[in-house]
């Protein structure tokens, strides 16, 4: 009997364990689905209760498929508190921790509803081949991390010396000036804040060249380990 819930749960390469991920993919984009239609306002009292039903369903579901995963586990702890095991967690603790009680200041749990959204992960085969990918590139992602850090900093010092005098509001200090820094570096440019001096103007020029490369370099280190990800993968199969 373990044996064959595990074929199914665990394992995407029969017809039935790809039966079940597609169920349970669609219970998922379900219970998002309802969960979005309750933030309606004035809905009948008929709708809440279709609504109320089907999260019962999908939470039942999404329950012994839980279980299920901790029964087939060599090693059930180590699932119990691993990335998935978490995530299947969070997706269903939040309605059994307000079901039938009053509990209203728990009722910010109810957010982490949005965590079954990162349950598809486990089903979706590009998504595995991304995560390959990050974890292929994660030196080189921390490193561009760190420098575009530094980067961050050094904009918001430069700037504030150029118009710390000019624009005392808006740049009185390098950590206000980290808001500008953040925004230019980013290419985002909200226009909220911006440089009104010569020496202000001429160093956002260099910044906004600099932040393109900053929006370019991660998405090449990503591509790259994609690519390689899908490789390793095609080869195994």
């Amino acid at each position: 009997m373990k044996d064959f819930i595990k074929s199914i749960v665990e394992y995407n390469n029969t017809k039935r364990s790809r039966i079940f991920a597609l169920f349970i993919q669609f219970l998922i984009v379900l219970s998002i689905i309802t969960f979005s239609i309750e933030t309606l306002p004035k809905l009948k009292p008929q709708t809440r209760e279709i609504l109320n039903s089907l999260e019962i369903f999908c939470v039942v579901i999404f329950s012994l498929e839980y279980i299920a995963r901790i029964y087939v586990a060599d090693k059930k702890l180590k699932f119990v508190f691993s990335f998935f095991g978490l995530i299947d967690l969070l997706a269903i603790l939040p309605f059994y921790l307000s079901f039938g009680v009053d509990l209203r200041s728990l009722r910010v749990l109810r957010m982490f509803r949005l965590f079954r959204l990162l349950k598809l992960v486990r089903y979706n085969k590009a998504m595995r081949h991304f995560t390959r990918a990050m974890l292929m590139a994660r030196e080189q992602i921390i490193l561009f991390m760190a420098v575009t850090l530094v980067l961050i900093y050094f904009a918001a010092v430069g700037i504030y010396y150029f118009e710390n005098e000019a624009q005392p509001d808006h740049f009185a200090s390098i950590f206000d000036s980290l808001w500008w820094s953040i925004v230019t570096l980013t290419t985002v440019g909200y226009g909220d804040v911006y440089p009104i001096t010569l020496g202000g103007r001429i160093f956002t020029f260099f910044i906004l060249l600099i932040g393109l490369g900053i929006v370019a370099v991660p998405t090449g280190i990503i591509s790259s380990s994609l690519t390689k990800a899908v490789e390793l993968e095609s080869e195994r199969e």
